[in-house]
């Protein structure tokens, strides 16, 4: 798999991802492309339209064009890849595929959005049926919303938009989680994800299940269970939650927290100290604890004691002032020309207005 996977997929419905308009969408609707989990098939499934497909798929096209989809990213960021899964689409896949991105202010209407200049971040593309097509993207933009388009028709089962987490800085206010996917906490590594991703620990919202959680494998040998985070921003934790509900015969016997303030230097080589000492957790129950040593950190390391799983991890901090002006020019820096216009030039209220000194 392409590098560009390891980042989470912007564009999910996990993350209030929506696919906002479509040109056509007469077999299967746009809604399906950014679902979480693969496409499913059903071989017996027919309705008066034909064959049902899980994703979208577009009637046969008898003019020149090309069919299109919107989609609003959940959190915006700046793009290295997408995936265009043509699962168990095989006669009826779209041969090409492009795709384009634009980042515009607050929530403009759909009919607007289609007026824009956007921005090409994949050219025009050959695309394969039944299989994950991978595009890297070179660009170093930030983007709020990626349309793709298929030449000149038929159906794509999902679209992931990888990539980096950009939050508006704006937005970062009072105590924050420093960990949360959707604020730009990512997953560096683990040691095991036999059975669900510790990603799933920074999601948005509480766990419904056990399987949108992390669960490793039972460990049969020495050691422990681990997972390493980049935080959001660089800030001083205060609160941390561990939520083991849902699991009841597979949850740890113990968890450990540890910061880290990385400078340039590899993970690695850095000096780590207890947010959380080793300390006893139950099953199905949502743990907080206070942090009792404040100190700036950038990354978090959970252990697990000897295995199990969790269903969510939080770690809620305050960001400095001086941390908050680099997140700004970082922000500001990544916004396209356009979007710097965006105010002035657009009909569509802000949804908080750029700082003047930062535009």
């Amino acid at each position: 798999m392409p590098h560009f996977t390891t980042y989470p997929d912007l564009a999910s419905r996990d993350l209030a991802g929506r696919v906002v308009s479509a040109n056509d969408e007469l077999f299967a609707p746009r809604q399906s492309l950014n679902l979480p989990g693969p496409a499913v098939h059903a071989v017996d499934a027919f309705g008066h339209l034909g064959k049902v497909y899980d994703g979208w798929e577009t009637r046969r096209r008898r003019t020149a064009g090309s069919d299109w989809a919107i989609v609003r990213l959940g959190v915006p960021g700046v793009v290295h890849g997408v995936v265009v899964d043509t699962a168990f689409f095989k006669g009826n896949f779209p041969p090409f595929v492009s795709v384009e991105a634009v980042s515009v202010e607050g929530y403009p209407a759909d009919e607007l959005l289609e007026s824009l200049e956007w921005t090409t971040l994949v050219e025009r593309a050959p695309c394969e049926g039944d299989r994950e097509n991978h595009y890297e993207v070179a660009s170093d933009r930030r983007w709020t919303h990626v349309r793709l388009s298929i030449h000149p028709d038929g159906g794509v089962a999902r679209f992931r938009v990888h990539g980096e987490v950009v939050l508006d800085p704006r937005f970062l206010t009072t105590t924050v989680d420093l960990l949360a996917l959707e604020n730009g906490g990512r997953l560096l590594d683990t040691s095991d994800a036999f059975y669900a991703s510790p990603e799933n620990l920074v999601r948005p919202g509480r766990a419904r299940t056990t399987g949108e959680g992390w669960e490793n494998a039972r460990r049969r040998g020495p050691g422990n269970d681990w997972a390493t985070y980049r935080l959001a921003a660089r800030g001083e934790p205060t609160l941390v939650e561990v939520d083991t509900s849902f699991f009841i015969g597979n949850a740890p016997g113990s968890v450990r927290l540890q910061a880290s303030d990385v400078g340039s230097g590899p993970v690695e080589d850095a000096a780590w100290w207890d947010v959380v000492p080793t300390i006893p957790v139950l099953v199905d129950t949502r743990h907080q604890f206070l942090v009792g040593v404040r100190r700036p950190a950038t990354h978090l390391r959970l252990d697990v004691y000897p295995d199990g799983g969790l269903t969510r991890l939080r770690c809620f901090g305050e960001i400095d002032e001086a941390e908050r002006r680099q997140l700004y020019a970082r922000f500001s820096d990544s916004l396209p020309a356009t979007h710097r216009a965006f105010p002035e030039t657009m009909p569509v209220a802000p949804s908080r207005a750029l700082p003047a000194d930062e535009v």
